[in-house]
Protein backbone atom coordinates (compact mmCIF):
# COMPACT_ATOMS: atom_id res chain seq x y z
CA UNK A 1 0.00 0.00 0.00
CA UNK A 2 1.32 3.45 -0.92
CA UNK A 3 1.91 5.62 2.11
CA UNK A 4 0.34 9.07 2.30
CA UNK A 5 2.64 11.70 0.75
CA UNK A 6 4.18 14.35 2.93
CA UNK A 7 2.79 17.88 2.57
CA UNK A 8 4.26 19.58 -0.49
CA UNK A 9 5.35 22.66 1.43
CA UNK A 10 7.29 20.50 3.91
CA UNK A 11 9.12 18.71 1.12
CA UNK A 12 9.79 21.83 -0.88
CA UNK A 13 11.01 23.77 2.16
CA UNK A 14 13.52 21.03 2.97
CA UNK A 15 14.76 20.94 -0.59
CA UNK A 16 15.04 24.72 -0.69
CA UNK A 17 17.37 24.52 2.30
CA UNK A 18 19.49 22.07 0.36
CA UNK A 19 19.42 24.44 -2.60
CA UNK A 20 20.73 27.27 -0.40
CA UNK A 21 23.48 25.03 0.93
CA UNK A 22 24.52 24.11 -2.60
CA UNK A 23 24.43 27.72 -3.72
CA UNK A 24 27.74 28.34 -1.98
CA UNK A 25 29.43 25.67 -4.14
CA UNK A 26 31.18 27.32 -7.11
CA UNK A 27 29.48 26.73 -10.46
CA UNK A 28 30.93 23.70 -12.16
CA UNK A 29 32.67 22.56 -8.99
CA UNK A 30 30.51 19.45 -8.55
CA UNK A 31 30.45 16.27 -10.56
CA UNK A 32 27.73 15.72 -13.10
CA UNK A 33 24.45 14.13 -12.05
CA UNK A 34 22.36 11.36 -13.62
CA UNK A 35 18.58 11.05 -13.68
CA UNK A 36 16.75 7.85 -14.60
CA UNK A 37 13.38 8.93 -16.01
CA UNK A 38 10.29 7.30 -17.49
CA UNK A 39 10.40 7.05 -21.30
CA UNK A 40 7.35 9.29 -21.67
CA UNK A 41 9.36 12.24 -20.33
CA UNK A 42 12.20 11.92 -22.86
CA UNK A 43 12.02 15.22 -24.74
CA UNK A 44 10.80 17.28 -21.81
CA UNK A 45 13.40 16.00 -19.36
CA UNK A 46 16.12 16.57 -21.94
CA UNK A 47 14.89 20.14 -22.37
CA UNK A 48 14.78 20.71 -18.61
CA UNK A 49 18.27 19.26 -18.21
CA UNK A 50 19.63 21.48 -20.97
CA UNK A 51 18.12 24.61 -19.41
CA UNK A 52 19.49 23.66 -16.00
CA UNK A 53 22.96 22.96 -17.38
CA UNK A 54 23.04 26.42 -18.94
CA UNK A 55 22.05 27.99 -15.62
CA UNK A 56 24.16 25.99 -13.17
CA UNK A 57 26.95 24.60 -15.35
CA UNK A 58 26.41 21.10 -13.95
CA UNK A 59 26.21 18.27 -16.47
CA UNK A 60 22.93 16.34 -16.32
CA UNK A 61 22.89 12.89 -17.91
CA UNK A 62 19.47 11.39 -18.67
CA UNK A 63 18.66 7.70 -19.03
CA UNK A 64 15.19 6.76 -20.31
CA UNK A 65 13.30 3.46 -20.25
CA UNK A 66 10.24 1.91 -18.68
CA UNK A 67 9.93 2.76 -14.98
CA UNK A 68 10.09 -0.95 -14.17
CA UNK A 69 13.36 -1.38 -16.06
CA UNK A 70 14.92 1.68 -14.43
CA UNK A 71 13.83 0.67 -10.94
CA UNK A 72 15.41 -2.76 -11.36
CA UNK A 73 18.62 -1.15 -12.64
CA UNK A 74 18.77 1.15 -9.61
CA UNK A 75 18.10 -1.80 -7.32
CA UNK A 76 21.05 -3.58 -8.94
CA UNK A 77 23.41 -0.68 -8.31
CA UNK A 78 23.13 1.53 -11.39
CA UNK A 79 24.65 4.99 -10.66
CA UNK A 80 21.49 7.11 -10.68
CA UNK A 81 21.15 10.25 -8.56
CA UNK A 82 17.44 10.76 -9.23
CA UNK A 83 14.56 8.53 -10.28
CA UNK A 84 11.39 9.76 -12.02
CA UNK A 85 8.79 7.01 -12.30
CA UNK A 86 5.57 6.97 -14.34
CA UNK A 87 3.70 5.40 -11.44
CA UNK A 88 3.80 5.07 -7.68
CA UNK A 89 4.36 1.31 -7.76
CA UNK A 90 7.97 1.37 -8.93
CA UNK A 91 8.89 4.20 -6.60
CA UNK A 92 7.35 2.18 -3.76
CA UNK A 93 9.42 -0.76 -4.96
CA UNK A 94 12.64 1.17 -4.43
CA UNK A 95 11.41 2.70 -1.19
CA UNK A 96 10.88 -0.77 0.29
CA UNK A 97 14.44 -1.63 -0.69
CA UNK A 98 15.74 1.57 0.91
CA UNK A 99 17.13 2.76 -2.42
CA UNK A 100 15.60 6.26 -2.34
CA UNK A 101 15.57 9.13 0.17
CA UNK A 102 11.96 9.13 1.48
CA UNK A 103 11.86 12.81 2.45
CA UNK A 104 12.83 13.85 -1.08
CA UNK A 105 9.91 12.05 -2.72
CA UNK A 106 7.23 14.17 -4.37
CA UNK A 107 4.68 13.68 -7.16
CA UNK A 108 6.17 15.89 -9.87
CA UNK A 109 3.78 15.38 -12.81
CA UNK A 110 0.42 13.98 -13.88
CA UNK A 111 -0.80 12.67 -17.22
CA UNK A 112 -3.73 11.05 -19.04
CA UNK A 113 -4.05 8.25 -21.60
CA UNK A 114 -5.42 8.17 -25.13
CA UNK A 115 -6.09 5.67 -27.88
CA UNK A 116 -4.16 6.51 -31.05
CA UNK A 117 -4.10 5.28 -34.62
CA UNK A 118 -1.75 5.94 -37.55
CA UNK A 119 -2.40 9.32 -39.17
CA UNK A 120 -5.15 8.96 -41.75
CA UNK A 121 -6.65 5.94 -40.01
CA UNK A 122 -9.11 6.96 -37.34
CA UNK A 123 -11.61 4.27 -36.33
CA UNK A 124 -14.74 5.44 -34.54
CA UNK A 125 -14.42 4.33 -30.93
CA UNK A 126 -16.49 5.33 -27.93
CA UNK A 127 -14.82 4.58 -24.62
CA UNK A 128 -17.74 3.20 -22.66
CA UNK A 129 -19.05 -0.09 -21.35
CA UNK A 130 -20.95 -2.05 -23.96
CA UNK A 131 -19.05 -0.64 -26.91
CA UNK A 132 -18.03 -3.41 -29.35
CA UNK A 133 -14.31 -2.68 -29.28
CA UNK A 134 -13.37 -5.93 -30.99
CA UNK A 135 -15.22 -4.95 -34.14
CA UNK A 136 -14.04 -1.34 -34.13
CA UNK A 137 -10.57 -2.03 -35.53
CA UNK A 138 -8.60 -4.81 -37.19
CA UNK A 139 -5.16 -6.08 -36.31
CA UNK A 140 -3.44 -5.55 -32.98
CA UNK A 141 -3.30 -3.01 -30.18
CA UNK A 142 0.12 -1.68 -29.14
CA UNK A 143 0.44 -1.35 -25.39
CA UNK A 144 3.21 -1.19 -22.81
CA UNK A 145 3.55 -4.69 -21.34
CA UNK A 146 0.64 -4.79 -18.86
CA UNK A 147 2.58 -7.04 -16.49
CA UNK A 148 5.02 -4.31 -15.50
CA UNK A 149 5.06 -1.19 -17.76
CA UNK A 150 3.01 1.60 -16.09
CA UNK A 151 1.03 2.68 -19.17
CA UNK A 152 0.08 -0.95 -19.78
CA UNK A 153 -0.93 -1.45 -16.16
CA UNK A 154 -3.14 1.65 -16.26
CA UNK A 155 -4.64 0.58 -19.59
CA UNK A 156 -5.41 -2.95 -18.41
CA UNK A 157 -7.19 -1.53 -15.37
CA UNK A 158 -9.31 0.69 -17.62
CA UNK A 159 -10.09 -2.10 -20.07
CA UNK A 160 -11.17 -4.44 -17.28
CA UNK A 161 -13.57 -1.79 -15.96
CA UNK A 162 -14.93 -1.25 -19.47
CA UNK A 163 -15.43 -4.97 -20.00
CA UNK A 164 -13.00 -4.87 -22.95
CA UNK A 165 -10.08 -6.86 -21.55
CA UNK A 166 -11.28 -10.33 -22.52
CA UNK A 167 -11.70 -9.23 -26.12
CA UNK A 168 -8.44 -7.26 -26.35
CA UNK A 169 -6.07 -9.47 -24.38
CA UNK A 170 -5.52 -11.82 -27.33
CA UNK A 171 -4.82 -8.97 -29.74
CA UNK A 172 -2.10 -7.12 -27.86
CA UNK A 173 1.33 -6.09 -29.15
CA UNK A 174 3.10 -5.63 -25.76
CA UNK A 175 6.15 -3.38 -25.73
CA UNK A 176 9.05 -2.57 -23.39
CA UNK A 177 7.85 1.01 -22.79
CA UNK A 178 5.29 3.54 -23.99
CA UNK A 179 7.58 5.01 -26.66
CA UNK A 180 7.95 1.57 -28.26
CA UNK A 181 4.15 1.33 -28.41
CA UNK A 182 3.99 4.77 -29.99
CA UNK A 183 6.58 3.75 -32.59
CA UNK A 184 4.52 0.72 -33.65
CA UNK A 185 1.55 3.00 -34.29
CA UNK A 186 3.69 5.57 -36.12
CA UNK A 187 4.99 2.83 -38.43
CA UNK A 188 1.43 1.54 -38.96
CA UNK A 189 2.53 -1.89 -37.77
CA UNK A 190 -0.57 -1.93 -35.56
CA UNK A 191 -3.97 -0.34 -36.05
CA UNK A 192 -4.38 1.06 -32.56
CA UNK A 193 -2.28 1.88 -29.53
CA UNK A 194 -2.48 3.19 -25.97
CA UNK A 195 -0.09 5.99 -25.04
CA UNK A 196 -0.03 8.98 -22.76
CA UNK A 197 -1.60 12.19 -24.03
CA UNK A 198 1.82 13.83 -24.01
CA UNK A 199 3.25 11.12 -26.28
CA UNK A 200 0.45 11.64 -28.78
CA UNK A 201 0.97 15.40 -28.68
CA UNK A 202 4.66 14.96 -29.45
CA UNK A 203 4.05 12.87 -32.59
CA UNK A 204 2.80 14.07 -35.97
CA UNK A 205 2.44 10.47 -37.14
CA UNK A 206 -0.48 9.44 -34.97
CA UNK A 207 -4.03 10.66 -34.53
CA UNK A 208 -5.91 10.63 -31.24
CA UNK A 209 -8.93 8.37 -31.56
CA UNK A 210 -10.34 8.81 -28.07
CA UNK A 211 -9.36 9.83 -24.56
CA UNK A 212 -9.49 7.21 -21.82
CA UNK A 213 -11.42 8.71 -18.87
CA UNK A 214 -9.31 9.13 -15.76
CA UNK A 215 -11.97 7.54 -13.53
CA UNK A 216 -11.31 4.16 -15.18
CA UNK A 217 -7.85 3.72 -13.69
CA UNK A 218 -5.58 4.82 -10.87
CA UNK A 219 -4.36 8.44 -11.14
CA UNK A 220 -1.35 8.72 -13.44
CA UNK A 221 1.33 10.30 -11.29
CA UNK A 222 5.08 10.70 -11.78
CA UNK A 223 6.85 10.57 -8.41
CA UNK A 224 10.47 11.69 -8.28
CA UNK A 225 13.06 11.15 -5.54
CA UNK A 226 16.75 11.23 -4.79
CA UNK A 227 18.41 7.84 -4.65
CA UNK A 228 20.46 6.90 -1.61
CA UNK A 229 23.55 7.21 -3.82
CA UNK A 230 22.71 10.75 -4.94
CA UNK A 231 25.43 13.36 -5.14
CA UNK A 232 24.70 16.60 -3.22
CA UNK A 233 24.20 18.50 -6.50
CA UNK A 234 21.21 16.29 -7.38
CA UNK A 235 19.08 17.95 -4.69
CA UNK A 236 19.40 21.31 -6.42
CA UNK A 237 18.23 19.81 -9.72
CA UNK A 238 15.23 18.29 -7.94
CA UNK A 239 14.32 21.73 -6.59
CA UNK A 240 14.71 23.21 -10.08
CA UNK A 241 12.29 20.66 -11.55
CA UNK A 242 9.68 21.83 -9.03
CA UNK A 243 10.29 25.52 -9.71
CA UNK A 244 8.17 27.65 -12.03
CA UNK A 245 10.81 27.41 -14.76
CA UNK A 246 11.11 23.65 -14.44
CA UNK A 247 7.37 23.05 -14.37
CA UNK A 248 6.84 25.24 -17.43
CA UNK A 249 8.93 22.90 -19.57
CA UNK A 250 6.62 20.02 -18.72
CA UNK A 251 3.28 21.84 -18.84
CA UNK A 252 4.14 23.18 -22.29
CA UNK A 253 4.40 19.55 -23.42
CA UNK A 254 0.99 18.69 -21.98
CA UNK A 255 1.87 17.34 -18.54
CA UNK A 256 -0.06 18.70 -15.59
CA UNK A 257 1.06 19.33 -12.00
CA UNK A 258 -0.65 17.29 -9.25
CA UNK A 259 -2.44 19.92 -7.17
CA UNK A 260 -1.83 18.21 -3.84
CA UNK A 261 1.94 18.13 -4.32
CA UNK A 262 2.71 21.10 -6.53
CA UNK A 263 5.69 23.05 -5.26
CA UNK A 264 5.53 26.67 -4.29
CA UNK A 265 7.33 28.81 -6.94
Amino acid sequence: MTSAPLPARTITFGLQLLWLALAVVPLGATDGITIFAAASTTETMQAAAKAYEAERHVTVTCSFASSSTLAKQIENGAPADLFLSADEKWMDYLAKRQAIVPLSRVDLLANTMVLVAPTGQKPAITVEQGFAIGAAFSGRLAIGDPTHVPVGVYAKEAFIRLGWWEVLSGRLAPTADVRAALKLVELAEVDLGVVYATDAKASAKVAVVAAIPENLHAPIRYPIALTTKAKPAAAAFLVYLQSAAGREVFTRAGFTIPTATAATP
